[in-house]
């Protein structure tokens, strides 16, 4: 295994990107927040808020062509694979120029060019999705690895068991992610599981698998090169459960009224950009100055993706049928 896909090193620059990058999931998020309330984005919006060291943690051990599967909570994701925030605010717009068109809007992002699979709506969806991509890579010989992003609700599902047991009887090259937020919508895991340790159920299928602070993107990181890195050498899958907190409701249509606001503004002490950002400054991985320059640019990318959707036109209505089939009845 190679220092390149085994080691974190944190100099300056690579603590930049890290903050950047969580930035941008942070502000393109209050952004489509803000624009829900003004009815520029409708529809479903879950919104991944407090997250954000998962996906950037787990991006970082990615290759350009190594697959991503992911929720319904996947727009930080879709923004770190390298889908423009242009066309995923477009999408989130309806508006044609998104990249599904403008329809698949939050729920369904997807972009083939950067080997993005979704945005599933289905609770475990996209496992199944996941193992199937990795058994193409097998049999075609290529040296990809595809991570699959859910939550722990998926866990009490068939396609959560049913995917864990083939990619490991088969040996296929997936990174299970699962990104434990310890509310499956509004049920708390240990009202639903008898074992809330869902690492130890990836275990149960003799798969590599271990827990990591989901709120400290350093830890995911180094934990996502080491499982990638292995399984580029063994093909053999593995399993990571990032410990998190979603710092906002599960939906905006949520009450929330399963948690109480003195538990999220605890987890708001401890969340991933402010723990981060705190510590590189006190190590001297950051400076001001660069805390000052990445949320600059940050906020221009989304001014400029807000602009784009805005500029985006509607779907004629004539191709409304375009893509869609239905069943020949006689």
């Amino acid at each position: 295994m190679s220092e390149r896909t085994t080691k974190v090193h944190l100099n300056r620059e690579h603590c930049r990107k890290l903050l950047h990058q969580m930035l941008r999931i942070r502000r393109f998020e209050e952004k489509c927040a803000e624009l829900y309330t003004q009815e520029k984005i409708r529809g479903f919006l879950h919104l991944y808020i407090g997250e954000e060291a998962v996906a950037t943690g787990v991006m970082e051990a990615l290759d350009p062509d190594d697959a991503v599967v992911a929720t319904y909570r996947e727009h930080g994701h879709a923004l770190l694979k390298g889908v423009s925030a242009d066309a995923i605010m477009a999408e989130m717009y309806g508006k044609q120029e998104g990249c599904s068109r403008g329809r698949g809007g939050s729920m369904h992002l997807f972009d083939a060019a950067t080997r993005f699979y979704g945005g599933n709506a289905i609770v475990a969806g996209g496992l199944p999705i996941a193992v199937g991509l990795a058994l193409a890579d097998k049999l075609a010989g290529r040296d990809r690895v595809t991570a699959c992003f859910f939550g722990e609700g998926a866990a009490a599902e068939g396609e959560f068991h049913e995917s864990l047991n083939l990619a490991a009887l088969w040996r296929l090259p997936v990174l299970f992610v699962c990104e434990n937020n310890l509310f499956a919508m509004g049920t708390a895991l240990e009202l639903s599981e008898s074992e809330t340790d869902i690492s130890a159920k990836a275990a149960s299928y003799s798969m590599n698998s271990e827990a990591v602070d989901g709120m400290d993107v350093v830890a995911v990181e180094v934990a996502s090169r080491r499982a990638v890195a292995a399984i580029r050498k063994t093909g053999a899958a593995h399993f990571l459960e990032c410990r998190t907190y979603r710092f906002r409701a599960h939906s905006m249509y949520d009450p929330q009224l399963y948690r109480a606001k003195e538990e999220v503004e605890e987890w708001k002490d401890k969340g991933p950009i402010l723990r981060f950002r705190k510590w590189a400054l006190n190590a001297g991985g950051l400076r001001e100055e660069d805390v000052e320059e990445v949320e600059a640019e940050v906020d221009r990318e989304v001014a400029e993706a807000v602009a784009f959707a805005e500029a985006g036109t509607w779907e004629p209505v004539e191709d409304l049928m375009r893509d869609a089939g239905a069943e020949k009845r006689i």
